[in-house]
């Protein structure tokens, strides 16, 4: 019989319990082919429904970590090596864990059923999105970037990057230059190339853009900003509230149009945000954010606050445009959750997790690792040359392990160079420290050929 210890805390039983089963088997407390109590023993001896049990031994059988068999039980899977699965650990992809939104997405459609405005959800939404999903994307700025928003001044989109299409082919012709950080996101770079924009990467430091650089920058003549300034992407910096005043200020004297990519900021804790920049300068920012990161992407959920009625009022021209409305089943799930608190639920457990994979990373990797600038990053910078950053990028995929390919975020080699780890993607913890360990390698291994080539 598995016995289980749950602490009886904040954190859903559930997810109590899907976190014991997994650090169990990866523990060997629960070996191979362990057979587990039937379902209603185990909430018997738990004193939980058996429903939740139910959840929690899907969620495993998607997991990997058990299988099914009618009329014998469920029984812990055998580990499946690197050469059964052909797929290497994912150190490539920004996702944290779906597991917390699955197990409250039956919750969410039997309470959709109930709502009134269900069935206008068969039609087109207008342009902007339906009131009720943009007052729910104001109420999650509010809640989870510490920003007050005009829910009339914001758009729902289908997440962030059609959120960056609308703002830049609105705002930009081919040819025009975009200034951003020397390393940005990659999915800006794509953008760029497709609407034949130029982009001109920013020096940066610790906090990320440097504000003598993006004067200098805007000097030349151009006019729009496109900033990733909390938990930036891909180095994991953090803007301090004091940089964010002064890229205002150069804003303001310069007439840039400043583009806000925020997706990261409800990482972090309230205490430790600053505002974004888009409060220091709202009459000329537009701010972006989504429920990608923290809720789940599925939803194809994003928002863009924009700084007045006359952009409000092009961006919906562009809408549409491009893709006529928005989507509406997706931002109606987000829209029950932020309403109801399950989104609270949901980012609290994202968060959890990040924090838990930020302390291994900083165990394993040291100072390998720049950072982290906050204690919850799904992403973290390993600084190092271009060259190295290609060898160990190389060796690591060689030994089963994707990284983001150094090249990606680069736009100005000149001034930045590394690798992007993101820790949410690898399946569970024992995963993520395998990773780990394995880059460690690749980096020592190159720190090995260095000192043979010098003797």
């Amino acid at each position: 019989m598995w016995h289980p210890k749950l602490k009886r805390g904040d954190t859903p039983i559930h997810e109590q319990l899907i976190e014991a089963l997994a650090h169990d088997v990866a523990a060997g407390t629960l070996p191979a082919g362990a057979q587990l109590p039937p379902q209603r023993d185990l909430a018997y001896e738990l004193k939980i429904g058996v429903g939740t049990v139910t959840k929690v031994y899907a969620e495993a059988r998607r997991r990997g970590l058990l299988t099914a068999h009618v009329g014998r039980g469920s029984f812990i899977a055998a580990p499946t090596t690197m050469e059964e699965s052909d797929q290497p650990i994912d150190f490539l992809h920004n996702v944290v864990s779906h597991a917390a939104p699955r197990v409250r997405l039956d919750a969410a459609l039997q309470a959709l059923r109930k709502r009134a405005d269900i069935a206008d959800h068969v039609g087109y939404a207008p342009p902007s999105g339906w009131p009720a999903h943009r007052k729910a994307g104001a109420k999650f700025l509010r809640d989870f970037v510490g920003f007050e928003a005009n829910w009339e001044r914001l758009i729902v989109c289908q997440g962030g990057q059609h959120a960056m299409a609308l703002v830049f082919s609105t705002l930009c012709r081919a040819g025009d230059t975009v200034m951003t950080e020397a390393a940005t996101f990659a999915g800006m770079k794509t953008l760029a190339e497709q609407l034949a924009l130029r982009l001109h990467g920013v020096k940066m430091d610790e906090q990320g853009l440097m504000p003598d650089a993006l004067d200098r920058a805007a000097s030349a003549g151009a006019k729009i900003l496109y900033t990733i300034p909390t938990l930036q992407n891909p180095t994991g910096r953090l803007m301090s509230a004091k940089r964010r005043a002064e890229i205002a200020a150069i804003a303001r004297r310069r007439d840039l149009t400043i583009v806000e990519d925020d997706i990261y900021a409800p990482f972090i804790p309230d205490q430790q945000r600053p505002q974004p920049l888009s409060s220091f300068a709202a009459e000329r920012s537009y701010h972006l954010s989504s429920l990608s990161k923290l809720i789940a992407p599925g939803l194809r959920c994003g928002y863009m606050l924009t700084p007045d009625a006359d952009a409000f009022e092009r961006i919906v021209r562009s809408v549409r445009a491009l893709s006529y409305s928005p989507p509406s089943f997706g931002p109606l799930i987000g829209t029950q959750w932020i309403e109801d608190g399950g989104a609270n639920e949901i980012a609290a457990s994202a968060r959890r997790t990040v924090a838990e994979r930020v302390t291994i990373a900083r165990r394993i990797l040291g100072k390998a690792m720049e950072g982290p600038h906050a204690p919850v990053a799904p992403h973290i910078w390993l600084p190092m040359s271009d060259l190295d950053a290609e060898r160990v990028a190389g060796r690591a995929l060689r030994q089963g392990v994707a990284v983001t390919p150094p090249s990606v975020p680069i736009v100005d080699s000149s001034e930045m160079s590394g690798l992007r780890l993101c820790l949410g993607a690898p399946g569970d913890a024992a995963a993520l420290e395998r990773g780990l360990k394995i880059v460690r390698r690749a980096l020592t291994d190159g720190q090995n050929e260095t000192l043979s080539a010098v003797v």
